[in-house]
């Protein structure tokens, strides 16, 4: 059964990335998102983008990097967002960045399963 390991409501500023989450269990993590705010924009505002990034160490004493990065463009047909699933045993940390658009504000959460 999914467990919840973190959730909110992250009112985005465009241009800054937002960090979400530092999950340190070991399970596989699924990071969710409902983008159902983004618009296609309009004459005077440009189309909201969104990226969604999950950052993993390899090793105890190694950096974190990117395990995961999508990037999403205008109104979404399916407006929930479902990352592949990052197994992880040290660490996972989340992050969501609107890089255009109109500020928007995006509920979110992380199972682990």
């Amino acid at each position: 059964m999914p467990s919840l390991e973190a959730s909110g409501t992250q009112a985005a500023t465009v241009g800054v990335e937002h960090l979400l989450a530092t999950v340190t269990s070991n399970k596989t993590l699924v990071f969710m998102v409902d983008a159902n705010a983004m618009t296609n924009g309009n004459s005077t505002d440009a189309a909201d983008e969104l990226e969604l990034k999950i950052e993993t160490s390899v090793l105890s004493a190694g950096a974190s990097r990117v395990a995961y990065l999508a990037s999403f463009f205008g109104a979404q047909a399916e407006p929930i967002l479902i990352s592949v699933p990052v197994p992880s045993d040290i660490q996972s940390i989340f992050r969501l960045k609107q890089t255009a658009g109109v500020d928007r504000s995006f509920p979110w959460k992380v199972l682990g399963l």
